[in-house]
């Protein structure tokens, strides 16, 4: 027997960072995440599992365009023409979504009830899943609790969105522990909300499928779905569907070694070069943060020319492969060669103490709280595309601009010592 577990489709999300900058394929990124989708109901298909486990967070959000509805249908029939079930839960995404309180999905879908825990049994089988959807989006109570006892002699899988303890890092929704999930007596726990993969194998086994696509460049690496099997009643094995059509990644790019800016280009271009190569799907665009770093000579001329430097950038990457390779941003995380140079010293005590309160500015409520004041008029008349394409502005409109600030007050000091030295 085979199943599929999938999780966090975050259906029509768009894939940020990429999308205002004029060398983006925008059809291909809004699209991203429909044909990562499309792709894991072909490989459910070929594979001719017996049903899909969907653990949260199908759609992203408030959307309201029904067309994002009538596409998981049309990838809903596919799999009920092939006789595949699904078994639905909703997610904090889900939750307060239109189309998932609108949208009647083909009968081979099986929601899973926000109200409380239900089982769903698969006689032929002998597979009992049990699950509860988010009635609400800010869903904090421990859900996992009220899950029913296993079902003696069968197969049971607990299917749940949850902020499981160990993952601090994402919205503490339906928290739960390790403990309490070992405690239910259940054979697998198929989970959501946590967009990586991870697995924690023993009695029982508990797994995070991540999401199908990376949607920013803080989910690198690859993205999809996992493929079960079970035998007699056990479990076999657990395999990676890797679906994305798109993967994010970091480069670090020591320039240390250059005194002069061709150099370092060329650097750069033999690192994206050498990234190209070490993958093993050929066909898979590459959404690439370019971070220059290491003490260089060329430290202030990179922040004095930073529009330039990241044309010379794109330049490597569309001379090496226009359709594989795009740059997502390029970061200048270098520092300047120290001055040792007697007569300098006042300026560059006076510049440590510059940098100093520039750090604890940072961390000044009242300091942010009036920047903010100052750039809200600003920011409010920026048009959306500009606000979705930075995630820094976006923190800064929505919340205090510490972002904004940590990446202004760097290139404000470097301009001082530029001047300076």
């Amino acid at each position: 027997m085979k199943f599929i577990h999938a999780a966090d489709i975050h259906l029509d999300s768009p894939l940020r960072g990429l999308a205002a900058y004029p060398d983006a394929p925008a059809q291909r990124l809004r699209s991203a995440t429909r044909a990562a989708l499309e792709q894991l109901v072909s490989r459910a298909i070929d594979a001719a599992v017996d049903f899909m486990v969907i653990a949260g967070d199908l759609y992203d959000g408030d959307w309201r365009d029904f067309n994002t509805g009538l596409f998981l249908v049309r990838q809903m029939g596919r799999l009920r023409q092939a006789g595949i079930a699904v078994y639905l839960l909703y997610g904090n995404h889900d939750a307060e979504h239109e189309i998932t309180k609108r949208l009647e999905l083909p009968d081979n879908v099986r929601v899973f009830p926000g109200n409380k825990a239900h089982t769903f049994r698969i006689e032929a089988l002998r597979v009992a899943l049990h699950g509860r959807s988010f009635k609400t989006a800010v869903t904090t109570d421990n859900l996992a609790a009220s899950y029913p006892p296993p079902v003696p002699g069968w197969f049971n899988i607990g299917v749940l969105h949850t902020a499981l303890e160990g993952h601090a890092a994402h919205a503490s929704y339906a928290p739960c522990s390790i403990a309490e999930l070992d405690a239910k007596g259940y054979q697998y726990w198929a989970l959501g909300h946590v967009h990586t993969q991870w697995i924690r194998h023993g009695q029982p086994t508990i797994v995070f499928a991540g999401n199908l696509q990376g949607r920013h460049i803080r989910e690198t690496g690859a993205h999809g779905a996992l493929l079960v099997t079970l035998e007699d009643g056990d479990l076999l094995a657990i395999e990676p569907l890797w679906v994305d059509v798109l993967r994010w990644a970091e480069l670090a790019v020591d320039v240390s070694s250059h005194s002069d800016w061709a150099a370092a280009m060329r650097a750069v271009g033999q690192a994206l070069h050498q990234l190209l190569l070490e993958q093993t799907d050929h066909q898979r665009p590459l959404a690439v943060r370019v971070r220059l770093c290491g003490t260089s000579p060329l430290h202030h001329a990179l922040l004095a020319q930073q529009a330039h430097l990241r044309q010379e950038v794109l330049a490597q990457a569309i001379g090496l492969d226009a359709e594989r390779l795009w740059i997502e941003k390029v970061q200048i995380a270098t520092q300047a060669i120290a001055q040792t140079t007697p007569a300098l010293g006042d300026a560059l005590a006076a510049l440590d103490t510059l940098h100093g309160l520039a750090q604890e500015a940072l961390h000044d409520a009242e300091f942010l709280a009036d920047v903010r004041h100052s750039l809200s008029p600003l920011l409010s008349k920026l048009p959306p595309e500009v606000l979705a394409a930075s995630p820094e502005l976006q923190a800064a409109r929505d919340g205090p601009p510490a972002a904004l600030l940590a990446e202004a007050l760097p290139l404000l000091l470097a301009r001082v010592q530029q001047a300076q030295d």
